[in-house]
């Protein structure tokens, strides 16, 4: 067996072998997992520092295979906390695929078909939108780097550069990467406008309006709306249509952070919840949630790509070398030079499985989720406050806070099920969200037998 860096052949098939079988064992056993173990201590072995001389892979491999017992699982069937990301396994062997041929993508010249195969999965994706022929975008490591793109590229368009004067508007169920974008590019918190939700927690169009209009009269430049397809606490869906109008009226530039939400677009149903998407200046979208690829996969698409590239490109003497008139280069469509090439987890799930079949496990999960709603809605000892737009339930006992943080403690104390919470009106709330690729109707059925056994 060779020592050195550059293993041989026969080395390298038993590495890839063990690594195969640790893999096979990993996802078979998601069946029957616990839903979390991140509260076991972490042994001490695991902070070795690394040793002069090397080490055996087996050994390596089983310390690894320690770690990842101690988390939750995230990856499992019976997750239903935050935003499940599946890790689908077809994703998982492009990521092998990408990382094992090791290509520069952030330009197009030194891989041009590599740079023609992602391009062709954001043109898919901008026709699923109903984008234009001159939308475009850029795979990122998920909607918080994606945000700082969109944001940036609003504020060059619509301001010509950084002014203090300028303003973008949130409400307060936006996902806090919003405001994180603003305060990184310069902007300071009294730039950031809160704008008020109506009862059922969507942006409340006609008290946007008045703000944005008291804030011109005051000096200031409105250069950015923000809605929600898919609120992080509780699914909720803005009212796009109107919100896209306002801003339009208001010569505003209109993004929608749909990286939970926004692929359900592929669905009927969620058309329906998401209309007035389509009339976005930019959408963020996070696959590693509702297309259930691995985390760190991102997206980013524009309504006109020529904008997103003024904002960002620039260039070096040392690239002279290349051309960069031909497939669009991620460097200049986004903060990364250097970056993973993302696109093929995308790429090959598509391709490999059709696009029905992420349409169909979208589906399911918007009937387990109507499934889960109903149930908790009859059970005794609960109070559900909202109806889902998508596959996130609400829930918290009548009896107040502590109740509520008791029942959670109870339920993910069982470790079958590992559900999370947040608050919804200023009281303690717990979500339920539905949207594992590996989660079904036993498991959902499941956890609702947790929940009342619970109360």
């Amino acid at each position: 067996m060779s020592r050195g860096m550059e293993p041989d052949g026969q080395t390298r098939r038993a590495w890839t072998a063990a690594a195969t079988a640790f893999v096979e064992d990993f996802v078979a056993g998601l069946a029957d997992a616990p839903a979390s173990g991140h509260d076991a201590p972490v042994p001490a072995g695991l902070l070795a520092p690394p040793p002069d001389g090397p080490g055996e892979f087996g050994d390596l491999l089983a310390r690894f295979g320690d770690a990842a017992s101690r988390a939750i699982e995230c990856a499992g069937p019976r997750y239903f906390a935050y935003f499940p990301a599946g890790g689908l396994y077809s994703s998982v062997l492009a990521e092998f695929l990408s990382q094992a041929v090791n290509r520069y993508t952030g330009m197009a010249a030194p891989a041009p078909a590599f740079a023609a195969l992602e391009h062709s999965v954001v043109r898919w994706l901008c026709d699923v939108f109903e984008l234009p022929a001159g939308a475009g975008g850029l795979f990122t490591s998920g909607a918080s780097i994606a945000t700082l793109a969109a944001l940036h590229a609003a504020r060059e368009d619509r301001l010509g550069g950084p002014d203090p004067r300028g303003t973008l508007y949130v409400t307060e169920q936006a996902h806090y990467c919003v405001a994180k974008a603003a305060r990184i590019a310069g902007l300071t918190a009294g730039q950031v406008r809160t704008v008020p939700v109506d009862a059922a927690l969507r942006l409340d169009v006609d008290a946007a309006a008045a703000l944005i209009a008291r804030d011109r009269a005051a000096g200031r430049r409105p250069f950015l709306l923000v809605g929600t397809a898919g609120t992080t606490s509780t699914g909720t869906v803005d009212p796009l249509a109107d919100a896209g109008e306002l801003a339009r009226r208001e010569d505003m530039w209109f993004h929608v952070d749909g990286a939970y939400g926004g692929a359900f677009q592929l669905t009927a149903r969620g058309r329906e919840v998401l209309t007035g998407i389509t009339g976005a200046d930019s959408i963020t979208l996070d696959p590693h949630k509702s297309m259930f690829l691995p985390f760190g996969t991102g997206v980013l698409l524009v309504r006109d790509q020529a904008l997103l590239r003024a904002a960002h490109a620039a260039t070096g003497d040392f690239l002279q070398d290349f051309e960069r008139d031909g497939w669009p280069d991620p460097a200049d469509l986004g903060p990364e030079l250097t970056r993973g090439y993302r696109g093929l987890r995308l790429w090959l799930p598509l391709h490999l499985h059709g696009v029905d079949a992420f349409r169909r496990a979208l589906d399911e999960k918007l009937d387990l989720a109507a499934h889960a709603h109903q149930a908790l809605t009859a059970a005794e000892g609960l109070a559900v406050p909202l109806t889902p737009d998508l596959t996130v339930t609400v829930f918290r006992s009548p009896a107040g806070d502590a109740a509520t943080e008791r029942l959670l403690s109870r339920i993910n104390g069982t470790r079958r099920a590992y559900l999370s919470s947040t608050r919804v009106d200023g009281r303690h709330t717990i979500r339920l969200c539905v949207l594992s690729v590996r989660t079904h109707k036993a498991h959902v059925d499941e956890v609702l037998e947790i929940i009342r056994h619970a109360v």
